[in-house]
Order: structure tokens, then sequence, then C-alpha cells
């Protein structure tokens, strides 16, 4: 960046568009180090491409579908759990499918 006779800094497209990226990113949910990571891959000083962003999106695409499949696996064993009517984390038998010995008493 630079400083303009007025103290005003200014910056290069390529950092204002790292910026954007950075920006974009954080909003549907990609963490920052996954960012960093990601930008890290980029050439430094160089403003990042439609090409770079394809190759970007494409994989921060794979992680959020993972994050989108484990939230709705959470939220349909909310669902299970809340129609099951137990009221019990410890006891519910659809969150501890299979514990043979809770028939048998505690610890």
């Amino acid at each position: 960046s630079h400083r303009t006779s007025g103290n005003q800094r200014r910056y290069g497209r390529d950092v204002l568009r790292r910026v954007a990226i950075i920006r974009i990113a954080q909003e549907v949910g990609i963490t920052l180090a996954e960012i960093g990571v990601a930008l890290e891959s980029l050439p430094e000083g160089r403003t990042p491409t439609r090409e770079d962003w394809n190759l970007l999106s494409t994989a921060w695409r794979d992680s959020l579908d993972q994050k989108i499949s484990q939230l709705k696996k959470l939220r349909d064993g909310l669902t299970d759990c809340i129609g099951c009517g137990c009221m019990s984390i410890d006891k519910c038998p659809l969150r501890n499918k299979g514990d043979r010995l809770a028939g048998e008493g505690t610890g």
C-alpha cells in the first residue's frame, strides 16, 4: 500500500481482491484458518484470477458439503430426541442406542 498526499492509504488491486475473497469465504462459513491455507497457495503480489477463485471455491464447496451433512445429522438427531419424550440425555435410547447394560442399573 501507499499513502496519498492527504494521508489516505491506497491498496493494490491484488490486496483488494484477496480481501474480497476473505469476506465472501467468511460469510459462507469458511474459517480464517482454512482461508489462510488457501490464500497461501496463490502467488504473492498477483491479483487472484477467476481460475484461482474457481479452485478455491471448489475446495471450499467440499468442506461446506461435509459441514452441511454433519449439521443435518445433528438436526435430525435433535428432532428424534424431541419426539422420544424421555427428556434425559443420559438415558435416551436414541442417543445411546444399543446400551445393553442400562437395564441393569447405573455404574
